[in-house]
């Protein structure tokens, strides 16, 4: 019996993914469905269902779950889930589809089916749904006020444009995943399903796991972060989204290489995992970090390293509202129902001269004049402009492989 984490939602892993005979029969029954062609997003999330990253769903959710999410983290059967899962469809593709019909899920950019899907109901999103939706959860202590948020959000916040971009109505129902993607080969290596994340924790002795959500280079803050984790924890995945970003963000490949390198010159190799997974991020900062922590528990992590501004984009969140938000959500009663996955709370880290160290506002007694802050946007933006970073920001491995991307770029 696995001394690991159970997965979300007391059924098990809820893996979509077809296999075999049945897989082969599903891809030739989808070639006469009628086509939803479906946004990069959708793709990510079909793919996590697939694979039982998204563990206990198996579909896209009713406008039930949906208002049930957004009001106050629960599905309509009360089961914890931090942000809604939907599939967004137009109109003229809405009115020839009802409760009961049978879809393909077709992907333009990779020109594949991703999955089939049973429609069970169909429900309009207005213009005051996604203002609903948007306020609900991708709003923070940054715009303490609706009127705030909104004078910046439409044009600076891309999970709030994402949310309003989408079509006009939202399709629910199960669904049958077909295809992985690009991502087993492209990231041969790195990304894995969460029963091959559980047996390499299980090999290795490990129980209580902890995750690193990464969208950025690895830094010398992250690096300490990881080793703080290491210390109280049997081990660490450092879990790369490989999906994708918003413009000006570093590519996975990139990120992936900058890992190895620290992993391989930095660490105690058999304490530390790399994996990837498949998912657009979404910046919606604290309920973000509940997400990251809910589909974790699913690959076996029992902790969520939250640092400062964990999935946040601009000025919106608070710096430490990812980690207060775990202790607001309801625990449902029921087996499975409640997140289990707890955050590893870690106050802002950087390097002190004055220290000669790494060192966290919870240690450090100096003054910001000695310590080496640098944000993920101002580590692109000089690099990007060939400038010099500070001494002790990152390790010169890491440096070098980024500096070499961005002469690429030029």
């Amino acid at each position: 019996m696995s001394n690991l984490i159970p997965p979300h939602g007391g059924k098990g892993l809820t893996c979509c993914l077809l296999e075999g005979a049945e897989l082969e029969a599903e891809k030739k029954k989808a070639e006469g469905l009628k086509k939803i062609e479906i946004s990069a997003r959708v793709k990510g999330d079909l793919i996590m269902m697939g694979i039982g990253g998204f563990s206990p769903l198996t579909g896209f959710m009713t406008k039930a779950d949906w208002k049930g999410i957004c009001d106050n983290y629960l599905m309509a059967d009360g089961t914890f889930w931090p942000i809604p899962v939907t599939l967004d469809a137009g109109k003229e593709d809405a009115d020839a589809i009802n409760a009961g019909d049978e879809i393909a899920l077709y992907d333009a950019e990779g020109d594949e089916i991703i999955a089939t899907m049973q429609v069970t109901e169909k429900f309009e999103m207005t213009e005051a749904d996604k203002i609903f939706e948007c306020e609900k959860c991708y709003m923070g202590e940054g715009t303490p006020t609706a009127e705030e948020f909104w004078k910046i959000a439409k044009d600076d916040h891309p999970g709030v444009q994402m949310v309003m971009d989408q079509k006009s109505f939202n399709l629910a129902g199960p669904v049958k995943v077909l295809s992985e993607a690009e991502y087993p080969t492209k990231y041969a290596g790195v990304y894995a399903r969460p029963a091959e994340s559980r047996k390499m924790f299980e090999d290795r002795g490990w129980s209580d796991v902890a995750a690193l959500q990464l969208r950025n280079p690895m830094h010398r803050s992250h690096e300490y972060l990881c080793k703080i984790a290491i210390e109280v924890c049997d081990g660490v995945y450092i879990h790369s989204l490989v999906g994708n970003l918003k413009p000006g963000d570093i590519p996975a490949d990139v990120r992936v290489k900058c890992i190895d390198a620290l992993v391989k010159n930095y660490f105690v190799e058999k304490n530390v995992i790399q994996g990837g997974y498949p998912l657009d991020m979404r910046y919606a900062g604290p309920r973000e970090g509940l997400l990251h922590a809910t589909f974790r528990q699913n690959y076996g992590c029992s902790k969520m390293i939250i640092g400062r501004d964990h999935a946040g984009v601009g000025d919106f969140y608070g710096m430490f509202e990812a980690q207060t938000i775990f202790d607001q959500i309801p625990k449902p009663e029921g087996e499975g129902k409640a997140l289990l996955c707890q955050p590893l709370k870690i106050d802002w880290t950087f390097y002190c001269y004055k220290c000669d160290g790494m060192a966290s506002m919870r240690t450090c007694p100096h003054g910001k004049e000695d310590r080496v802050l640098l944000s993920g946007t101002m580590l692109r933006k000089m690099l990007s402009e060939g400038g010099d970073l500070p001494d002790h920001f990152g390790r010169d491995e890491v440096v070098a492989i980024l500096r070499e991307y961005y002469e690429c770029l030029t």
